[in-house]
């Protein structure tokens, strides 16, 4: 079809946005944070290069995602505990938060629950903002590195990416098979990568992230939590993923629990309140 005469005005439609988010609930920072100062530590793992590890965190603790030795990014997944079936949303998470999340946005559960999972209290990259690229941190555009793709475009048989990292990091915690796990693993949260899209083709890239060691995400659990972490082979996905040439270092999760009291009368947020009857 020949460009229309009206091309550029069209172009020129103002933008907008899909869901005005000024509604949303705002999460308590100061309570979190206040809580957050006599909070002692609980538990604590490691995701080693390469691998994934899982943790648990009760609903009204906080974990922490540190760099501990050289720069890495990682790919995170949640779950509700006690429902596997309540898992992270990214694709709605992106929709009413934005492409990279920080400091008091949320990690949403999917349908039919749709309520907060955790919110990112602390956030020592941002700083980082979004750059001339269109790049920023902690990205919910990426699904997570995967054998599948990269047997799609090159024929390969890589199995230390992030979807298979998670799926062996699962079946261990819950002892099941690699294809019971399997099924549970989604969209991720790319923690400490630097994204965007391309200006000119609308590609999704990645860039060098800034995360040194001593730099952190910590979050506010909402609901009681299974999470599953990967430090991704792409290192600090600089050049490439899915491959053992990248530098690449651990992660450590620590949980803390706060002291009694602390949170005051604050309560784990319900489910959705949509009826579910759907028009019947």
């Amino acid at each position: 079809m020949p460009e229309p005469t009206d091309a550029e005005v069209r172009r020129a439609v103002a933008p907008v946005v899909c869901y005005p988010n000024e509604t949303l609930p705002v999460p308590d920072l100061d309570l979190y944070r206040a809580a957050r100062e006599g909070a002692e530590t609980v538990s604590e793992v490691i995701a080693a290069p390469r691998e994934a590890a899982c943790f648990r965190v009760a609903a009204g603790q906080f974990f922490r995602i540190t760099s501990v030795e050289g720069p890495q990014v990682g790919d995170l997944n949640l779950w509700n505990v006690n429902d596997l079936g309540e898992r992270f949303y990214s694709g709605k998470s992106r929709a009413l938060h934005g492409t990279h999340l920080t400091t008091g946005e949320r990690m949403w559960s999917g349908f039919p629950y749709l309520r907060p999972m955790a919110t990112i209290v602390e956030d020592t990259l941002d700083w980082y903002g979004i750059d001339e690229y269109g790049g920023s941190m902690h990205d919910v555009i990426g699904t997570r590195c995967d054998p599948y793709t990269g047997n799609l475009l090159a024929g390969s048989q890589y199995h230390h990416c992030c979807h298979s990292n998670l799926i062996r990091a699962v079946a261990d915690e819950l002892e099941v098979s690699l294809e019971e796990a399997e099924p549970l693993v989604h969209d991720v949260l790319n923690v400490f990568m630097c994204t965007g899209f391309t200006r000119d083709t609308g590609q999704y890239f990645m860039k060098a992230s800034p995360v040194r060691p001593g730099d952190y995400l910590e979050f506010f659990a909402e609901i009681d939590l299974l999470g599953a972490l990967s430090a991704c082979p792409g290192g600090d996905c600089s050049a490439e993923h899915s491959s053992d040439t990248a530098a690449c270092y651990p992660l450590k999760v620590e949980v803390f629990a706060p002291a009694e009291g602390a949170l005051g009368d604050w309560v784990s947020p319900p489910v959705n309140g949509y009826d579910r009857t759907h028009g019947t």
